[in-house]
């Protein structure tokens, strides 16, 4: 009897460690799959943000449908048909191996490139990423018809999957994308593919062995009693619980990723977060962890409305960064929390992964497609924070309750008090307003027992936030498209006389891309990052008077400053990629740079890169590249084959003006680590007005071109380009985030 114990003993862990490491592996494979393909597109249309988002929401939808395959055929079919379908669509989804991008493709420049999107990852990727979704439902179902002795309650497998995504998430920036090109990259998925396929079949061999009643025929197994159906109210629950959470993922990522740069690294922050959510939930430890969450998420969430929404220029970037990062992880906590409290029996296993996937696949098409069209901000963000309030479930008041009250408060006013202490904007712009809102806040955290309450007090806190901000910046038009958020606004300045006088701006996000003077007199004088004192225009008051008939290409228009530059017999090009900026800087209502300056530039939408390679070679006496997503450039912009295209199109004694100003990366060090690859001479000048002018702000430029000499004239305030030796060349195939990180 021993011996039979230990045998079953062993073939129960064997059991176990494959289900598990088949999890393990397929959840690590599709976490690698996401980031590398968002990566991979992200060239083809100007690095924005939304091509992450796009990308997200054809990930949920084939898990949808990876979920309701697994869902289908582990309900209605036999042991055997399922593994015989479930072993052919392996098979097929072989053809897509190795992955790769279809041929000839193209994106759209006139229409959202939405759809465009969606269809070419389900031609490049549709069928092995549906292997791969139907992993973690199938298999936990198989697992539950096992004789195992944990087979009653397999949820814990969900915590092993998680695992394996939380793993590959961060193995990505930090570990793979440092190492490893994306082809090679592609090549290694493949062959991790092949290894997930084997042990697929091998967990439905062990499947077939040790299902309880596997030895009983067909027949007896369909009669087994029906399973009774599930609650729509409850169905409904575990719907709202998933979406919100799902929609907030996306809300966030927007946030970050348009403000710093649309990379992976940024994209993986607010999913791993969102992941080991789901591990802490459903492990072990999740019944105790519960009630602390909910306990610290109006703690949290209140500093957070109160800061957040006002004016994040008023805190330290990284201060409202974790802010939103945390606040996201606690709303998360509690949704999936319930989620977990509330899971059904095994009968109802593979429905209730159905539902969280629809509930997903809903929240990213939510903030993709509906969004969009609807809200002329990301409103979308702050209204799943309201749900993510209304979906707590009520906390009983205990004795303990006067920690929270009492000191817990105090705690948050010390640590208020030394924030605000770091920054002295903030005690200038804390005013009588300011005080309204901590008060609202700390109205909030009292009817913290209350959800509706609780709800209702913060939506009215972050509408009147979000309002006073639009009328505090005096915003004259906004509009949103697929590349972010437009806005025009009108601003009151002291001119040299120190005299009121209104001024327009433009802004993509959060982040200033040109203003202009309205008086007469000043409507064609370049500002902010083009000023004439500053290193743009010190270039063109150099080169100027030796040749009048530069054909000049500029990439990234704004309000069209750099067109005050034109001159009669110039020939110039702008090469923009969102519609709406062009129609913005060309209605003179908000801005008559173009109007005024040069009426007859020739404007390009597309994709700079995309655009500039059907030009000749040899064309352009000056390029510049001015290509901003909020505060980032794109980093397909920044590689070396980026580098070797503009040098095509200019000629023999061309120049390359790059424009790197940015809060955040140290770009100068990509561009002299190129201009020592492909042999250039660079300069660089950051740049720091002497007087207080205007919207005469500090920028950074860096000039490059293939012969020294023609720099010469821009010896005054430029420096050489410093050498970096810690740098990795960026390649198409090969981009490294973290190695710029200021």
């Amino acid at each position: 009897m021993t011996e039979i114990s230990t045998l079953n003993n062993q073939r129960n862990f064997g059991l176990l460690v494959l289900f598990a490491a088949t999890l393990f592996v397929s959840a690590s494979l599709m976490f690698v799959m996401q980031p590398m393909f968002g990566k991979i597109l992200l060239p083809m249309l100007g690095g924005s943000p939304a091509v992450w988002n796009t990308c997200m929401v054809f990930y949920q939808s084939i898990l949808f449908l990876g979920y309701l395959y697994a869902h289908l055929i582990s309900t209605r079919l036999p042991k055997k048909s399922q593994l015989i379908i479930h072993g052919a669509l392996i098979l097929v989804s072989a053809i897509s191996l190795p992955l790769a991008l279809p041929t000839g493709l193209s994106p759209p420049t006139e229409t959202d490139p939405t759809l465009w999107i969606l269809s070419t990852l389900l031609l490049a990727i549709g069928l092995p990423f549906l292997v791969v979704s139907t992993t973690a439902p199938l298999l936990q179902k198989w697992f539950a018809q096992t004789d195992h002795q944990t087979s009653h309650d397999p949820y814990y497998l969900y915590a092993a999957s998680n695992a394996g995504s939380l793993l590959a998430l961060l193995s990505y920036p930090f570990l793979i994308e440092p190492a490893i090109g994306v082809s090679e990259q592609k090549w290694l998925w493949s062959l991790g593919y092949g290894l997930l396929a084997l042990l697929i079949i091998g967990c439905g061999l062990m499947f077939w062995r040790s299902s309880v009643g596997a030895l009983l025929n067909e027949e007896a197994e369909s009669t087994v009693s029906e399973v009774e159906p599930l609650p729509v109210r409850k169905q409904l629950h575990w719907l709202a619980l998933a979406f919100v959470p799902s929609s907030l993922l996306l809300g966030l990522t927007n946030f970050i990723s348009t403000d710093i740069a649309s990379v992976p690294l940024l994209w993986i922050i607010p999913l791993t977060l969102y992941l080991l959510s789901f591990i802490l939930v459903f492990s072990t430890w999740g019944s105790a962890i519960a009630p602390w969450m909910l306990k610290l998420q109006p703690v949290i969430l209140l500093p957070f409305i109160a800061f957040s929404f006002i004016n994040p220029a008023v805190i330290p970037y990284w201060l409202d960064l974790i802010l939103h990062l945390v606040s996201f992880f606690l709303v998360a906590m509690v949704c999936h929390g319930e989620l977990a409290k509330h899971r059904p029996s095994t009968d109802h296993l593979t429905g209730f992964y159905l539902i969280m996937s629809f509930a997903g696949m809903l929240g990213g098409m939510f903030n993709t497609f509906v969004a969009p069209f609807i809200f002329n901000a990301v409103y979308e963000y702050p209204l799943m924070i309201i749900a993510g309030l209304l979906l707590r479930p009520g906390l009983p008041v205990t004795k303990q309750d006067w920690l929270m009250q009492s000191i817990l408060p105090i705690i948050l006013l010390i640590a208020g008090g030394a924030c605000l202490s770091l920054n002295n904007a903030l005690i200038d712009y804390l005013d009588a307003i300011g005080v309204v809102l901590i008060l609202m806040a700390g109205l909030t955290y009292s009817l913290r027992q209350q959800t509706l309450s609780l709800a209702f007090v913060a939506g009215i806190l972050i509408f009147f936030t979000l309002t006073l901000h639009q009328l505090l910046s005096n915003t004259l038009y906004q509009e949103r498209s697929f590349f972010g958020v437009l806005s025009a606004r009108a601003t009151m300045i002291s001119n040299e006389q120190q005299q009121p006088e209104t001024a327009h701006e433009l802004f993509h996000g959060t982040t200033k891309h040109g203003a202009q003077r309205l008086p007469n007199a000043l409507q064609t004088t370049p500002l902010t990052y083009y000023s004439r004192p500053g290193p743009i225009g010190q270039l063109f008051a150099s080169f100027d008077n030796q040749n009048a008939n530069w054909v000049i290409g500029s990439v990234g228009l704004g309000a069209g400053a750099l067109a005050c530059y034109a001159k009669p017999s110039q020939n110039w090009t702008f090469y923009e990629i969102d519609p709406l900026v062009v129609k913005t800087a060309s209605n003179p209502i908000y801005f008559t740079y173009l109007s005024k300056c040069t009426p007859k530039a020739t404007m390009q939408i597309g994709d700079a890169r995309l655009s500039l390679a059907k030009e000749p070679d040899q064309k352009f006496d000056l390029l510049i590249m001015d290509a901003f997503s909020s505060d980032s450039i794109p980093t397909h912009l920044l590689t070396q084959e980026a580098l070797e295209l503009y040098f095509a199109k200019l000629k023999e004694n061309g120049i390359l003006a790059f424009h790197i100003t940015n809060r955040h990366l140290a770009l100068k060090k990509i561009l002299s680590g190129h201009a020592k690859q492909l042999q250039l001479t660079g300069l660089i000048q950051e740049f720091k007005p002497d007087t207080e002018i205007p919207f005469v702000i500090a920028t950074d430029w860096v000039v490059l071109t293939k012969n020294a000499a023609t720099l010469a004239p821009l010896q005054t305030n430029w420096q050489k380009l410093p050498l970096y030796f810690d740098i990795r060349t960026w390649t198409d195939d090969f981009t490294n985030i973290v190695s710029i990180w200021k």
